[in-house]
């Protein structure tokens, strides 16, 4: 083993894993039925004007705006009415002087027409349509382009598609898109005492609560997760899992098993899988000090603590970075926020220290409460919004002072 709770950063953990391996992402072209949720790999401009054509506003008449002038309550203008077009048809007549023609919304504005009464503003008997309200010329009509020109780049690449931005692709005709393909993930968890949910709960047993919660946090970074269950603490279950994962997935996210204990076998059996193996054991970062991380078959392996909120919070320094990058997903698309402390913190010199913290409104501020369980403690993991970073140079961050918080899931639409 090259190293074993030899603490390094997380920017040294960084440094070293990148030597061996860079996240790459993946372009695919897709189907738009399977896009929501991705990020676009290439950059959207339209081949077509929207609308395609000038189109009617509102239900109404197709008219000439000049035989409208001066059309009042007390004097409507009578204009003939010459035929009727509905959205998805395309009239074969032309509006000439004093004539008009009923419209639906949507409906191709028949041409000789430059603008559409709406139809409250007017009444209708037989042939002869009475006006109440002249209209300018263009008025009521969604012109040709008027939305999106042809040529216009309509979404940049890294945009991460909506429902909202589906519909924009759509309405440019697009079938299909080049997108990130999300990374894949395997998740297992470590450790002789957990048991899945749903399993009889027996004495000196837990649930697990890392897995699930991690998976979700990859689903957060734009990947796909793989839950592979619950290793024992010895080598040939915990071997079979990982070589899975390796099979499987493009990354690794172990929890558990990492610490110097008897029972933590991980970095020993991540060696033996293949080189190089474990590059980093031990992180200056509380809490998270045995995190590894390791390099097997060209595809990397993260170790993370087994307590559930220092799992998290680890998760989020070191290994969501890596799959927003493969997933495409902007760093700006970070949420953080700015508020005051409630409490004083103190921290170790010479250690990052990571501090969940609850969001709390006080009046018309929001501020950050500290939640100083312990990295174990499920009550922390459930009440927390986010975490503050204390850099390694701090040993005090006082009560009141400004911090930033990282929000949990904080990945948001570009």
């Amino acid at each position: 083993m090259s190293s074993f709770l030899r603490v390094a950063t997380i920017e040294e953990a960084r440094a070293t894993l990148e030597k061996r391996w860079r996240p790459r992402p993946r372009e695919v072209e897709v189907p738009l039925d399977e896009t929501t949720g991705r990020v676009l790999a290439e950059d959207v401009v339209s081949r077509i004007d929207v609308p395609p054509f000038d189109r009617a506003a509102f239900d109404g008449y197709a008219v000439r705006a000049a035989d409208t002038f001066g059309a009042g309550e007390e004097s409507p203008i009578k204009l003939t009415r010459v035929g009727s077009v509905r959205a998805g048809e395309w009239p074969k007549f032309k509006i000439m002087r004093r004539q008009c023609a009923e419209i639906d919304t949507g409906a191709p504005v028949p041409k000789g027409a430059n603008a559409v009464v709406m139809l409250e503003h007017s009444t209708a008997s037989a042939k002869v349509v009475r006006v109440f309200r002249a209209v300018a010329p263009g008025e009521n009509i969604a012109e040709r382009g008027s939305e999106i020109k042809r040529g216009t780049k309509v979404l940049k690449a890294g945009k991460m598609i909506t429902p909202q931005t589906l519909g924009t692709i759509a309405a440019i005709g697009r079938k299909r898109v080049k997108v990130y393909s999300p990374p894949k993930v395997a998740v297992v968890s470590s450790g002789v005492e957990l048991v899945g949910a749903g399993s009889p709960l027996k004495r000196g047993k837990i649930y697990d609560v890392n897995g699930p919660a991690i998976c979700r946090a990859v689903e957060l970074c734009g990947g796909e997760a793989s839950y592979l269950g619950i290793a024992r603490d010895e080598p040939h279950s915990l071997a079979t899992l990982l070589k899975r994962g390796l099979a499987i997935c493009d990354v690794v996210v172990l929890s558990g098993g990492s610490s110097a204990g008897a029972g933590d076998v991980a970095p020993s059996v991540v060696d033996g899988l293949g080189n190089p193996g474990v590059l980093v054991h031990g992180l200056a970062l509380r809490p998270g000090k045995p995190t590894f991380v390791a390099v097997v078959r060209g595809k990397p392996i993260f170790g993370l603590p087994g307590y559930p909120v220092s799992a998290l919070m680890v998760f989020d320094q070191l290994v969501a970075p890596y799959l927003r990058r493969l997933s495409g997903l902007l760093p700006a698309e970070r949420a953080r926020v700015r508020v005051k402390l409630t409490l004083k913190i103190l921290s170790a010199r010479g250690r990052r220290e990571l501090v969940p913290v609850k969001l709390v409104r006080r009046g018309r501020e929001f501020y950050a409460n500290p939640l100083l369980k312990g990295s174990g403690a499920i009550t922390a993991l459930s009440l927390a919004d986010g975490y503050i970073d204390v850099p390694l140079e701090r040993e005090i961050v006082g009560e009141g002072e400004i911090v930033e918080v990282n929000l949990f899931g904080g990945v948001g639409a570009a």
